[in-house]
Formats: structure tokens, sequence, C-alpha cells
């Protein structure tokens, strides 16, 4: 510091006494990539202690502390000087005279008050010294300065406005349903997720969550029960709800059905205290696919019995590019069992007692090189390929809570526990309406008896059927959605987990809701789902479900969209594209064809239903990863046509610049996405690997291929169906 405060004085050649100098360390653990400026603060008598000061402000960010001793690193040392000139002087104002008297008066509306009469005052009338109480408003030419109830406005010497806040009382909304203050805690909700993913966004360091966006944030009641999200992927919403649930249970004690745990995993009945946050991605635990980690911390308050407890829940799922398995990107087309798709955690306490666990979930992400072959024929499995990003992804995914925790706690302290969580039962109810409205609506529509059912079948590429018998009942203003006669769990990794399946019901659901309302739990209240053991839909717990995520789930919506006689079929797919080797490992979803529908044109070449993330720019793709993109464009009459045409799919080739494996997971390869009412059906997709030499390989729906340098892998995916029978036909 001496050196550079030195420097600075040559340099300026200024009185010491024109100059404020300020002192900074740019402060950050070994080991990690996030640093904070951490700036010297004047304390009387005491040395400033930068390394306590940096262990606040990384808690207060990140919601914890790195595990163990770790050596806090200095990036860089930096010194500020500021001139302070003495050429300019403030001008002072005249006094004020006697009573300050208004300029009139408005009616104007203040939350605590409602509509009241309210004195103004005009600025430029006003002496130092003059004291506005609140309700006030004190006008300028070009702005408005709103003095609220409680509030004091003192006018200084120079003519600046110090405005001093007084105590406010928590703001006078009842537990009585209102509607404006139910569009109030909708937003505020939802902004609660919002906030939450750009906080994700901004700390984490992957492709896949900062470029792609392939992450969720939500909020959870205390049953679990979600109560709002951000508009990010549907295929996680529906999930993740059953994965709070699934913790709240098991770490209560309150699980019907005992695991077997990792040795670092949390036991049943261990508890979930204040600070702790719980890292799962198993199936079986409401996991969607394994690279989808999900983290959730609960939301402490104390209730009016003066009992802390935990009175709300905030998650974030994000797809981590590589946990292990026996492929680059942990996306196996041919995986036969749950362990070859990488790390699997059930429930494991990834921050305690304020500490960030990274020495054993390492052990945990690393497990997959350890778990025994299925047979001699089956390929060996790896641990994580890109532990770095893992470790700081975890790291955001927590920083993210954090952020949803802070939110929320200002809200109940706005408002009360007890008005946020009676608006918390009046969103999730207003959505349950909407739905019932809904369903009533739709059965007179289509002339139904008073309890009649809408049926629907599709099949996946290999031929598993997916069957839905959907009975309305308009008395009860209920329906059931039976899935029986849906084919039995496969030999392959197209088995979707129940949570999947429920995803894409509360989708649809909202879908056909035309009001405004919040996702949310709500949605599926007045839903019986009937889903069979043993099926392609609720497998056993050791099935292989990677595709079952991308790729059963867009198959199961468009089933359920078509039993409403919605709209056609989109392209079913999400086009999973891995490539990496032992060093790297990337993944994207490629967009395709939307289906049309009794008023619409298909969408084309974008994100459908399930799946709702970015594409990776390719300027991003080109830099970080070995590949030239070589072409992607419109993938031009591949929609059905109609009176309303389906979306056209995409072409996208990407050549390869070192050995590398790569592997395709899509369907729509062999059959077509249908249309409705008449409308044609949408194109099949299509993989082809052209080698160096100009050959052309067609890869299937499903393959693992060594990519060398000069080949390149197109994949042309399918359009949307049309709608209604064309003009011209």
């Amino acid at each position: 510091f001496n050196n550079l405060k030195s420097k600075i004085s040559e340099e300026l050649s200024i009185n010491s006494d024109k100059v404020e100098i300020e002192e900074y360390l740019n402060l950050r653990f070994e080991g990690t990539d996030t640093a904070m400026m951490i700036k010297k603060m004047k304390l009387n008598n005491e040395n400033f202690d930068f390394v306590e000061a940096f262990k606040n402000k990384y808690k207060r960010e990140f919601g914890f502390l790195l595990s163990g001793e770790r050596a806090i690193l200095i990036d860089d040392i930096r010194v500020r000087a500021i001139f302070k000139s003495n050429t300019l002087k403030r001008l002072e104002i005249k006094a004020n005279a006697g009573i300050t008297t208004p300029s009139g008066y408005s009616i104007t509306y203040f939350e605590q008050t409602g509509r009241i009469k309210t004195p103004f005052f005009m600025l430029s009338e006003l002496g130092y010294g003059a004291k506005i109480e609140g309700p006030a408003l004190i006008l300028e030419k070009t702005f408005t300065i709103v003095v609220e109830p409680n509030c004091t406005a003192l006018i200084t010497k120079e003519g600046d406005i110090e405005l001093l806040i007084g105590e406010q009382e928590k703001n006078k909304v009842g537990i009585e349903l209102n509607s404006i203050q139910l569009s109030v805690f909708s937003h505020r909700f939802m902004s609660i997720a919002e906030q939450m993913g750009r906080t994700l966004q901004r700390t984490s360091i992957s492709t896949n969550i900062k470029e792609r966006l392939d992450f969720s944030c939500a909020l959870f009641g205390p049953d679990g029960g979600l109560v709002a999200n951000a508009p990010h992927l549907p295929i996680h919403l529906g999930a993740m709800q059953e994965a709070v649930r699934w913790q709240i249970n098991h770490l209560n004690g309150l699980n019907t059905q005992i695991f077997q745990i990792d040795n670092v995993e949390a036991p049943i009945g261990s508890g979930w205290y204040e600070g702790e946050v719980v890292l799962s991605n198993h199936p079986v635990a409401g996991g969607s696919h394994l690279p989808d980690m999900t983290v959730i911390t609960p939301v402490f308050a104390t209730d009016s019995n003066g009992i802390r407890k935990p009175v709300f829940y905030v998650a974030s799922r994000g797809h981590h590019a590589d946990i292990g398995g026996i492929s680059p990107g942990s996306m196996p087309p041919f995986s036969r069992h749950l362990s070859e798709e990488g790390a699997c955690i059930k429930s494991f306490k990834l921050v305690k007692n304020g500490i960030f666990q990274e020495q054993d979930v390492t052990k945990l992400l690393q497990a997959p090189a350890f778990v025994e072959k299925l047979d001699q024929h089956s390929p060996p499995s790896s641990g994580t390929r890109n532990l770095a990003d893992n470790i700081s992804d975890l790291k955001a995914q927590v920083a993210a809570n954090q952020k949803g925790i802070g939110l929320m706690t200002e809200l109940i302290n706005e408002y009360s526990l007890e008005v946020v969580q009676a608006y918390m039962h009046f969103v999730q109810k207003n959505a349950e309406l909407a739905v019932r409205d809904m369903l009533v609506q739709l059965s007179i529509n289509y002339n139904l008896k008073e309890i009649d059912s809408l049926q629907a079948t599709d099949s996946m590429d290999d031929g598993s059927v997916i069957e839905l018998k959907i009975t309305i009942d308009r008395k009860s203003k209920c329906a059931i959605f039976d899935f029986t006669g849906t084919s039995p769990e496969v030999y392959g990794n197209l088995n979707a987990p129940k949570a999947v399946t429920y995803s894409a019901i509360i989708y649809s659901l909202r879908c056909l809701v035309k009001s405004e309302i919040p996702l949310n739990q709500g949605c599926l209240n007045p839903v019986t789902v009937i889903l069979p053991e043993g099926t392609i839909l609720s497998p056993s717990d050791s099935a292989a479900v990677v595709g079952g995520n991308v790729l059963t789930s867009q198959r199961v919506t468009d089933v359920i969209l078509t039993a409403f006689r919605a709209c056609a079929c989109s392209q079913g797919c999400m086009n999973n594209l891995t490539f990496g080797d032992e060093s790297v490992g990337y993944y994207e979803t490629i967009a395709g064809g939307s289906g049309a529908g009794p008023y619409w044109h298909g969408e084309s070449a974008v994100h459908s239903h399930m799946t709702n993330t970015r594409i990776t720019d390719a300027e991003i793709l080109e830099r970080r990863y070995p590949v030239l993109l070589k072409c992607f464009s419109v993938r031009e009459n591949s929609g059905g046509n109609g009176l309303f045409n389906g979306g056209d799919g995409v072409v996208r080739e990407i050549q390869f610049l070192k050995n590398l494996t790569v592997c395709i997971l899509s369907e729509r390869r062999a059959l077509e996405p249908r249309g409705l009412n008449g409308g044609e059906n949408g194109k099949k997709g299509l993989n082809i690997l052209k080698r160096k030499d100009g050959r052309l390989i067609n890869l299937g729906s499903k393959n693992t291929i060594t990519g060398y340098p000069g080949d390149s892998i197109i994949i042309m995916s399918p359009g949307g169906g049309g709608y209604g029978y064309s003009k011209i036909n």
C-alpha cells in the first residue's frame, strides 16, 4: 500500500490534505475463480481485518464458507486517490421563513392509508430548515418527490432534500382475499424466482447454465407444493416439487420406504436445520434425470407462537454438462441401468454449519468411476470429467437460493408471515379454480356427457406406446389422467420418472388455461393421475432414465394436447447432442418445429413444450470447444401443411477439430409428428455423420460414434404437424 501511495503522490504532485486515499484488496479462496474487492474501512484505534471482511461478504453473497482451512489469496492490490477540488463551492439558500404552508392539495394513493387528501409544496418556495411531514409531495419542474406517511423531508443549507424514514408499520393487508393483493403477491412470488435465476446465471461458470440457460428456480410452500416459478424449463418445474417433498419426508423420517444411502449422504430422519442446503438428483427422489442437479434450501421464520421453523423452501435445478457415466456429457444413448448415467445422489447436505462440503460432494461426483460394469460387454464408467465446473455451478445454485431466502425474508418482514402464507394459498387456489373452470368449459365445448372421456395414443420410435384416457367430471370439476395401457419399462433409457409425467401434465394444463396464472401446485389439485407401476412412465428405481426426461416427456405432452384437441404434435424431441473426451464435455438441445393450432401457424426453429433453453452462441461454441459450426439454418418445408402450417425444423452441422466421442439422443426419426383435424404430419428428423472424405452415414435416432478431425455431424430436426385441411385439399 505504501509504495502505491507514494507513486500516487509523486504523479499527482498535490497537497495531501486535498487527496483522499482508499485501499483495496481483491481476495478469493484458493481453488476458486470468484474474487471480491474489499475496501479498507477507517476504524478508530483498530486495525482493519481484510480476511474477516472478505469472509463476511462471501457468506452474505453465497450463503456459506468453504470447508477446511482454505487459504485466501490476494489477486491484486489497489489504491485509489480522490482529489477534492476547492474551486467549486455550493451556494447556500435562504432560511425558511415562518411556517411552511402547502401550495395546494391533491388526492394521492398510499398503500398504508389508501386515497387521501395530500398537501404538495413547490421546492423553489422552500427555504433552508423547512420541515415537511409525510404524507406530502414536493414538486419541481422536472420531478416529484413523494414523502410517505411516517417520513419527514428536511431542506438543507445547499437546497438538498434529506428524507428521514420513520418506523414503518407492516403493510396493512389482512388475511382475507383481495383481488388486487392477489395479483401483487403472484408477481412478488414470481419475481423472487426470477431474481434467483438471474443470480444463478451471473454466478455460474458452465456454458450449460450461463449461456444455454438450462436451469430453473422456484419457490415452494412448507409442504413442498410449488408456489411460483420463473419462466424457465417446464420439465423441471413440475418435477421439482416432488424433489422438495421427498427431501422433507426423508429428512423428517416420514418416508415409508427406506433406501440404501451412500455413507456421506444424509440418512432418513437426520433433520433439516437452518442454513443447511440439500443436493439431490436421483429419480426416486423427484429427479428428472441425473445431470439435473437440484439444490434445496429451507426458509426459516418465527411463527406467531415464537417457534422458528421452515415456512417456505427455495430450490434451483441446473443441468450439469458432465456428472460421469459411460459417455462424455452424461447423456449416453445406450444406457441400460441408472448407474451408467452418472453420479446418483438421493439426499446430501451440501452445506452444513455454514460450510460448503466440497470434499464429500467431490467423492459423490467421482463415485461412478468405481461402479461395477453390468456385464463384460458394457463400456467402463467414469467419474465426472469436469469437476471444477460442477463445484462452481453448485456454489452458484446455493447463492441463487440464498438470494431467494433474502427476498422471502424481506417479504415476510414487510407483510407478516401470516399474510404471506395466506396469499400463498390464495395464489394456489386461484390456479386450481382456473383449471377446474377450463375442464368444465372444454367438456361443454366438445359436447361431452357430464362424465365423459377424451383419449389419445402415440408411440416412441422403438414402438413403445403411451396411452392416455382423460375422464372429465363436470359436476366435481375434476379430471382423471389414466395412462393404463402404456408400454412396460424398456431395457434402455426412454423410461421417464413419475415426476416427469407430472411436469408434462401441469405444463399442459397451464397452457390450456386462458387467464394469467402462475404455474403452481394448484393446477394439479383437480387432477388424479393413474400411472401403472412397471411402465415406461413409472419404471423401477434402477431403470435408465436419461432419455425419458428429454424425449418421452415430449411425447407425453403431445399425447395430452392431442387428447384435448388443442394443437398438432410439435417436433416431439429435444435433439440432444453431446460430445467430448476425458477433459471436456459439451451438451446442447436443438430446436425444431412446433405444432399448429386452431388459429395459429406453428413456429419454426424453436424449443417447444418441455424444453425452453437457448442454443449456445456460435462464437462461444467455437471459442470454448474444438469444433466449427458449419451450418445453422431453418429446414425449409419440414412443417406439415394444413389450414395452419406446422413450424419448420432446423439444420445444424458441427465439424470436429480433434478426436471426440459424439452422442446423439433423439426421437421422431422413425415416426412423423402428427397433424390434427386433417393437417398433414411434419417431416421426420434425420441424423447424418459426414466423414472427412464426404461419405454420409445415417446414425438413426440414437448412437455413439467417434468423430475425427474433419468429420461433421448434421442434425435435421423434425417439423411440427399441421392443423386442419389445407385450402388446396
